[in-house]
């Protein structure tokens, strides 16, 4: 059967199914979808995911919506190299830090994306919120240096630093529009470790949203 992730650049939930998929080695397209070019509004991206929100994954006549949902459903049709590892307390554990990026890394960044990368004139920005925001972030990036383990936050290689990366380049990319938030400045050093290890995949580059290498 033929993966097709159906991705948008620059989405951190697009970006840890792309890892996913190079991780376990799965022939597949990327079909990038333009948010200015209405392909999100598009009648036939809606029957794939009535949402209309990106990432959507098919694979022959399944398909998928929700990051976490795609995760699940490529470990269960492909179990090998798993998303997983480990005994089931590791895979409690990554169970769990996928869930708590979901639910609260990503949910301290939607005021910084939304008056930052959002509104370009900062005159219309809520400085507030953004501030509100920043610190949320700062507490998130400080608990996942407390949990990081080993090399990586699970032990091995998981689903747990696939999900957690993209976040964190998200808010770095944030940082570029407004410098005085020094998010670089929030990570430890046990994450600013841990990027170095993800980046050094042999499959990184090729994940890399593409709309970021130009700018």
């Amino acid at each position: 059967m033929a993966i097709t992730l159906h991705a948008m650049s620059g989405s951190p939930f697009t970006w840890k199914v792309h890892l996913a998929l190079e991780h376990k080695q799965l022939p597949h397209e990327v079909r990038w979808l333009s948010v200015e070019g209405g392909d999100l509004r598009a009648a036939q991206f809606a029957v794939l995911n009535p949402r209309k929100q990106a990432p959507v994954l098919t694979d022959g006549s399944v398909s998928v919506y929700e990051s976490e949902a795609i995760m699940r459903y490529l470990e269960a049709a492909y179990p090998a190299p798993t998303l997983f590892p480990g005994d089931l307390a590791a895979k409690a554990l990554a169970f769990r830090l996928v869930a708590e990026f979901d639910h609260y890394f990503a949910s301290s960044m939607e005021d910084l994306v939304l008056e930052i990368l959002f509104k370009p004139d900062p005159a219309q920005r809520s400085k507030d919120k953004i501030e509100s925001a920043t610190q949320k972030l700062r507490g998130e990036l400080e608990h996942f240096e407390r949990e990081l383990r080993g090399d990586f936050l699970a032990g091995a290689l998981s689903a747990a630093d696939f999900s957690l990366y993209p976040g964190v380049m998200l808010a770095l990319r944030i940082e570029k529009r407004l410098p005085s938030l020094d998010i670089s400045g929030m990570l430890g050093p046990r994450l600013s470790a841990w990027m170095k290890r993800i980046e050094a995949l042999p499959y990184y580059d090729r994940t890399y949203p593409p709309h970021w290498r130009a700018k």
